[in-house]
């Protein structure tokens, strides 16, 4: 009985050692950089990387689509240009960063034999994103000189992503064209987000958004959004995303491809295609954009190294020479 409260007690004192590191994690995890050598957009996919643009730096996002759109059972069709802007800002943390949407369309409706131009910012967000885990962070990776392939292989740290939450509201303050059947115009409407990032050997990242939108109101949806995106060289890379909706309104799976080439280490243009599988409606996209940072203001982070143990330090140097010097003995070739 006596070690079984023991036991329990233990639990507890563990548990709460738990809970006092990871308040100590959110207190004082400002003091590595998020900030990058190149830039690093969330172009032209449409999920959101985990990882902040950094402090004082400011990105913008944009791009131009031609759009077609047409319903089987509605009896309607719409094709037009739509323009994207999206702006980044880091502020107070570095791993915190304000993100701006504003998308604009303009297109010609056609249904029922009548015909009408429709013009007007079809959604604009702002929202808060805010990097809560990194698993890079403090990471030291163990090289083997001896071997390449101990070095290049398959580590269990790769599965383990970079999480990210975001928080942000819909904002209609004017008349929105787009809207579909009966939905009504709510002018805030809060959405949510749960993005990871994984960074795996060869140059590959795969990014996840898990969302929900327009929460609380007739029009409410969740949905993902998974991209995987391969870097070919210094300058060219592409991607494969799905974005699923599921809502009372509206629900669809939209596939995505397309290419994106590093202009400068603060300039990238892509271009992208997308389409999805159903009539009600057919949706068929694509275009073109750039994106563009300005990092004048940023001044680097100063990291500091977890505290080494010394004993352990001068133990590990040890085993090394030790090792050292049984290699040298092991090939040496003793003279006749």
């Amino acid at each position: 009985m006596d070690f079984q409260k023991y036991r329990i007690l233990n639990i507890i004192t563990m548990k709460l050692k738990l809970l006092v590191l990871f308040t100590f994690f959110f207190a004082f995890q400002n003091n590595y950089a998020q900030h990058t050598d190149v830039i690093n957009s969330n172009r032209p996919g449409e999920s959101m990387s985990a990882f902040a643009v950094g402090k004082t730096v400011i990105q913008v996002e944009s791009g131009v689509s031609y759009l077609n759109e047409k319903h089987t059972v509605l009896d309607y069709k719409a094709s037009g240009l739509g323009l994207d802007f999206n702006t980044r800002y880091g502020f107070f943390r570095e791993q915190l960063e304000a993100i701006l949407e504003i998308n604009y369309q303009t297109d010609k409706y056609t249904s029922d034999g009548f015909s009408k131009t429709r013009k007007g910012v079809k959604a604009t967000t702002l929202g808060l994103k805010y990097l809560v885990y990194d698993p890079f962070k403090n990471y030291e990776e163990e090289i083997n000189i001896y071997s390449w392939k101990a070095n290049h292989k398959f580590k269990w740290h790769q599965l383990i992503p970079a999480v990210s939450a975001y928080a942000g509201a819909n904002l209609n303050f004017s008349s929105n064209p787009f809207l579909y059947g009966n939905e009504e115009i709510s002018r805030i409407s809060p959405k949510g987000m749960l993005i990871t990032q994984n960074i795996f050997p060869g140059a590959w990242v795969f990014v996840t958004n898990i969302f929900v939108d327009k929460i609380g109101t007739n029009n409410q949806s969740i949905g993902y959004v998974a991209t995987l995106t391969k870097g070919f060289n210094d300058q060219w890379s592409a991607y494969l995303e799905n974005k699923a909706i599921d809502g009372d309104y509206y629900a669809d799976g939209i596939f995505s491809t397309g290419v994106a080439y590093l202009f400068n280490s603060n300039m990238q243009v892509d271009a992208y295609i997308s389409k999805n599988f159903k009539d009600t409606p057919s949706l068929l996209f694509g275009g073109i954009g750039f994106s563009w940072r300005s990092d004048t203001n940023y001044k680097d982070v100063m990291i500091r190294a977890p505290k080494k143990d010394k004993k352990k330090d001068k133990s590990t140097k040890g085993k090394e020479k030790e090792k050292e010097k049984k290699r040298l003995d092991e090939v040496q070739v003793e003279k006749p």
